[in-house]
């Protein structure tokens, strides 16, 4: 994808100086901008898009892995199910899955998309969604561009909400997942639901 490489360096040497300069971190050389690869003396325009672009049909692909019916039987196969949609996000995501009483999900789908420290989510749009859905259950998810995994004081409040709340229509809050770097933390798994 880097072509020939520039002057001085063969594509090579210039993909291993990308690699070192970002401490061989893939998670985070798929979180550079198109002028971030610009900054990369030998990267242009056209392969700074040219990179992008891979690196973003790496991610569709990884969804498309996923289309067949997906059941959901522990934290770890919603986080598998979420995670190229959350991983490598420079902002804050809020995603929700619908699930039928057998755990197939239903669907997959985002609720709120905000900065990079946080995100308003509406609990009214959760339900709305999930009886729109026809849900007997619902997972929650989000991510921290941080990497950090654990709750903050709101994701704390906001999944009691969305449980209380859901209980009142007949829906089970599963899970509420918190996708970092490569990893995740998982309400349920910790006895927090």
């Amino acid at each position: 994808m880097l072509g020939s490489g520039n002057a001085r360096e063969s594509a090579l040497d210039v993909a291993k100086r990308i690699l070192s300069e970002n401490q061989n971190n893939l998670v985070r050389i798929a979180q550079l901008s198109i002028a971030d690869w610009q900054k990369y003396r030998g990267i242009g325009e056209a392969k700074a898009v040219t990179v992008a672009a891979a690196l973003e049909l790496g991610r569709r692909r990884l969804c498309m892995e996923q289309a067949k019916e997906e059941k959901i039987k522990s934290s770890n196969d919603a986080f598998n199910l979420l995670r190229a949609h959350l991983n490598d996000l420079n902002q804050e995501e809020f995603w929700m899955m619908s699930l039928n009483r057998a755990n197939v999900v239903l669907r997959k789908e985002a609720i709120s998309r905000g900065g990079v420290s946080a995100t308003v989510v509406d609990a009214k749009v959760i339900f709305k969604k999930a009886i729109e859905n026809g849900a007997s259950g619902i997972i929650l998810a989000h991510n921290h561009p941080s990497g950090e995994t654990q709750p903050s004081r709101q994701d704390i409040d906001l999944t009691t909400k969305i449980k209380q709340g859901a209980a009142l229509l007949d829906i089970s809050l599963l899970d509420h997942i918190i996708v970092g770097a490569n990893t995740y933390f998982s309400f349920a798994d910790e006895g927090m639901i």
